[in-house]
């Protein structure tokens, strides 16, 4: 059985995606793993100014709430085509998670799907280049555009 992981959070569910992971579909032998990073925040520190007297969730609550999501619409998704699949929300930057998944079973390619270098973080971070150089198996760039909204 072909075993792929997926990296992808804005982009789940793209048409960009569904078209690279479409021949894993169609024969029905894949499984997929899907790894959601959340996204990371800037400007944190002044997320509640001024103070008040109430709870405010933190930019990571809400990232984390929005990834997990994205990645529960996708899973649906995905099983609802017959898709062996299964996910996880891991931290922002999914290097050190990625290398865990890869060393505690074997892949056959790591799929990564980013929004447009205008757009992307993760391009300006290297994410793909930096994935690569940590996987043992071929690792993928797949440039996508948003994905569904909630």
């Amino acid at each position: 059985m072909t075993r792929i992981m997926v990296v992808a959070n804005q982009t789940l569910g793209c048409p960009e995606l569904e078209g690279a992971l479409a021949p894993y579909l169609e024969g029905g032998s894949a499984e997929l793993v899907l790894v959601a990073p959340i996204t990371a925040i800037e400007g944190e520190q002044q997320w509640d100014y001024p103070p008040i007297d109430r709870y405010i969730p933190s930019p990571e609550q809400i990232a984390h709430a929005l990834a997990a999501a994205r990645l529960e619409h996708e899973l649906e998704r995905l099983r609802s085509l017959g898709a062996s699949v299964q996910g996880e929300v891991v931290d922002h930057d999914p290097v050190g998670r990625v290398r865990e998944l890869l060393s505690e079973s074997a892949f056959d390619e790591v799929v990564v799907c980013t929004l447009p270098t205008r757009l992307s973080r993760w391009l300006r971070i290297d994410l793909p280049g930096r994935l690569a150089k940590a996987a043992t198996v071929p690792v993928r760039h797949v440039p996508g555009s948003a994905g569904p909204s909630l």
